[in-house]
């Protein structure tokens, strides 16, 4: 038995695209109705074929759905839910795919009183954006964390999770506050030293553009694709999560002063035992499935 026969996704993105060519996929017979505010964006998904139908308003795309699923930066969820208010039918699901979760759920609480909010948060992405950019595959067994209030429906959170399953996502359930602390530390704070470290390089006055871009080696490479993430998205996660984010800059400012002291007196134990450490973690993430240990990142070298 599907979850839901019929799904609303707003806001046609990277997420939103690929969840609906992973319904394509494994669910068939599912009836996909998308919206984007961008028409270019609509006109493009008409193009590719992945929605069943692609309204030109939210409030229209929602109206026979049993789940809608909103895919737009956390800094416009409360304009979006606001739009699709009065035509959300009283039995569907509301979910999202935002990074941060407490202010999301206290956003669409506002705007939809009554309504069956369950927000989730997918943690897949690439640094990829738009329609073209979605794929089938992106959340294979990849985590699928869902912040349901205490007074959501068990009936309706088990039917969110079989979705996310039918996608291939691993789920976890989790308290909205915790979600934003856990991932203010293992995707927020990361993006943020991301975009601070390619900043640096691109500011240095010693240092030419051409010269950062040509002898770039596989750190900073990295970093530079972290850093091309979409910017709107990312602006609004830090500024909606700020109190987590905050917190954890706090403590990465304290680690990363002990480490300038250690290497400024010479202090190879404390490296060592620290990049042990860290390297220990890096092999947790690859047991646990989360990466893979092919050389260079797998990246080829053709």
């Amino acid at each position: 038995m599907l979850p839901f026969p019929n799904i609303t996704i707003v806001g046609l993105g990277l997420i939103g695209s690929s969840i609906a060519h992973a319904v394509r996929q494994t669910m068939p017979s599912v009836r996909i109705t998308g919206h984007d505010s961008d028409p270019a964006v609509r006109a493009r998904v008409l193009e590719l074929g992945f929605c069943d139908d692609v309204s030109d308003s939210a409030g229209a795309a929602v109206t026979d759905a049993g789940l809608v699923i909103l895919c737009v930066p956390v800094g416009v969820m409360a304009e979006v839910a606001a739009d699709i208010a009065a035509d959300l039918p009283s039995d569907a699901v509301v979910s999202d795919v935002g990074s941060s979760k407490e202010s999301v759920q206290a956003a669409l609480a506002a705007a939809l009183p009554g309504a069956r909010i369950i927000p989730a948060h997918p943690v897949a992405g690439t640094e990829n954006s738009g329609p073209d950019a979605g794929f089938a595959t992106l959340f294979h067994d990849r985590w699928c964390i869902l912040t349901p209030p205490d007074d959501a429906d068990e009936g309706d959170i088990e039917r969110l999770k079989a979705f996310w399953e039918r996608l291939g996502a691993n789920i976890e359930i989790m308290d909205a506050k915790h979600h934003d602390l856990v991932l203010a530390v293992t995707s927020h704070l990361p993006h943020l030293i991301a975009y601070t470290i390619v900043g640096t390089a691109s500011d240095l006055e010693d240092v030419t553009r051409g010269e950062v871009i040509k002898y770039s080696a596989g750190g900073f490479r990295d970093f530079t694709r972290i850093a091309a993430s979409d910017p709107t998205m990312w602006r609004d996660v830090f500024l909606s999560n700020k109190e987590a984010v905050l917190e954890m800059l706090q403590r990465f400012s304290e680690d990363l002063t002990a480490l300038q002291r250690a290497i400024r007196w010479d202090k190879g134990d404390e490296l060592f035992d620290l990049f042990t450490k860290t390297r220990a973690i890096r092999r947790r993430i690859i047991e646990e499935g989360q990466d893979d240990a092919a050389p260079d990142f797998g990246r080829t070298h053709d």
